[in-house]
């Protein structure tokens, strides 16, 4: 089977991370599925976002929750981009997305949004966080989770076995072939972030991993010719 390609925060190696931009590159070069970050602005929206603060990806300062989501449209976060919501990501790309959810509060609020829209076969909730993925499983329990984890990666077999998780997205560097035989023991996918090189991707093919998470579009173009 070929490799999956996870586009990271869209294409964040060569656009504005976690901006429509990136997320349209992504899906306009063709990669499997387009991750994104998510938290919740002060008036309960859910914004597009890596860091809980605004300042590293924006020309603003303070933490998200203490913008409204108007407020946030007002600050730059790349090239001129807005800062997206949850929603206006949906409608601009085709490809599957792994949404990313930090808290139970979020995970409630993305639930909501997931039933509202009807795309519980276009998304997959994905999160560090294991009491944000039983909310999920508590509000939708047929949903499709992925655990992610990067220096806990070799407890993540029995984690995602316990959550229901049909895969997990592991810290490359944090990753070694035991972790991968017990996932693949039990059904588990692992695929690996983030994969940016070909001294990486040799580790991927090296691992047997069923997928690779990138910033890079030529790592989806070496994957693809290898397909």
């Amino acid at each position: 089977m070929p490799l999956l390609t996870v586009g990271h925060r869209g294409l964040m190696g060569v656009e504005p991370e976690n901006t429509l931009r990136s997320f349209v590159r992504a899906d306009r070069e063709g990669l499997d599925v387009i991750e994104l970050d998510l938290h919740l602005s002060k008036d309960g929206a859910l914004v597009v976002m890596h860091d809980a603060d605004v300042a590293r990806t924006t020309d603003g300062t303070g933490p998200i929750g203490d913008f409204t989501l108007a407020e946030l449209r007002e600050l730059d976060a790349g090239e001129g981009e807005r800062i997206p919501v949850f929603e206006e990501v949906i409608r601009a790309v085709r490809a599957p997305v792994q949404a990313e959810i930090k808290d139970r509060a979020a995970a409630r609020v993305l639930a909501a949004a997931i039933t509202e829209l009807g795309l519980h076969d276009r998304v997959t909730v994905i999160s560090f966080h294991d009491d944000a993925l039983r909310e999920i499983r508590e509000q939708l329990p047929d949903m499709p989770v992925v655990l992610v984890a990067g220096r806990s990666s070799p407890t993540a077999p029995e984690r995602a076995r316990e959550l229901g998780a049909g895969m997990v997205s592991l810290e490359l560097r944090w990753l070694d072939a035991d972790t991968v035989e017990r996932c693949h023991a039990h059904g588990i996918k692992v695929i690996s972030w983030t994969v940016n090189t070909d001294e990486d991707l040799a580790r991927v093919r090296e691992l047997g991993l069923d997928g690779v998470v990138t910033d890079r579009p030529e790592i989806f173009r070496a994957v693809s010719r290898a397909a």
